[in-house]
């Protein structure tokens, strides 16, 4: 369980900073934050920021643009844990209630905050990103295999492998099932068509795709098998009823 000790002190501004870009859940330039939040991300607060290791900011060309990095998207979603700062006044200490009941919410629906925040038209390219499967190395590649051949060749059939696998572990719709489990089942299909597969499931209503909360009881093969959705190591999925 994360404690407030892990969560660094930091100035309203670069709160909201994070806490912007978390639910945009993109790149931001501060011609952007400024339209959508009324302030720039600059000077120290920039600072601060990058040198503690959560915020990754393009300076290559005006205007600055600025991205979570995986421990800014950790500590954004444990903002909630620390004691809000004073001269943040009632606005943070509201903030902090809004993310508090958030992060309760989606713990109870098993819901990770990369994946309640994804930018659906930004995932879409990705999830058409098997374009990485023109070439076919894989199907070459193989020799004979049914499950081998199909799995270069659509989303839609990499899906329907996923679901078959899915059936085939789970105890019951809607029950959990380690992702190390469906990647074994699935051992002949292209690992990127695979993930792609998996990304593009997790905007169907009966499909969840979640990190384990407690990291400490994963395996190497847990690890290994995780899918990134979100800025996020995701190790479970579940199809069905909850």
């Amino acid at each position: 369980m994360t404690s407030p000790a892990d969560v660094p002190h930091l100035t309203p501004n670069q709160i909201n900073a994070l806490v912007v870009l978390m639910v945009e859940a993109r790149r931001l330039t501060n011609v952007e934050l400024k339209e959508l939040a009324g302030f720039t991300l600059t000077g120290k607060d920039n600072t601060k920021l990058v040198d503690l290791g959560l915020v990754d900011t393009d300076r290559t060309h005006r205007p600055f643009a600025h991205e979570l990095t995986d421990e800014g998207w950790r500590v954004a979603r444990q903002l909630h844990t620390a004691a809000p700062p004073r001269q943040g006044g009632s606005t943070t200490r509201s903030l902090f209630v809004v993310l508090s009941n958030l992060h309760r919410s989606l713990d109870r629906l098993r819901v990770s905050h990369g994946d309640f925040f994804k930018q659906t038209e930004a995932t879409a390219p990705a999830t058409s990103e098997p374009g990485h499967e023109a070439p076919a190395p894989t199907a070459t590649a193989t020799t004979g295999a049914p499950a081998a051949a199909a799995a270069p060749v659509s989303a839609v059939e990499v899906e329907a492998l996923v679901r078959s696998a899915y059936r085939d572990l789970a105890t019951a719709p809607g029950a959990w099932v380690g992702l190390a489990d469906v990647r074994d089942q699935l051992a002949d299909t292209d690992r990127a068509a695979l993930d792609a597969a998996l990304r593009a499931m997790v905007g169907r209503e009966d499909v969840r795709i979640i990190p384990v909360a407690n990291t400490k009881s994963l395996t190497a093969r847990d690890r290994a098998a995780a899918v990134r959705i979100g800025n996020e190591d995701n190790h479970a999925l579940a199809i069905g009823p909850a």
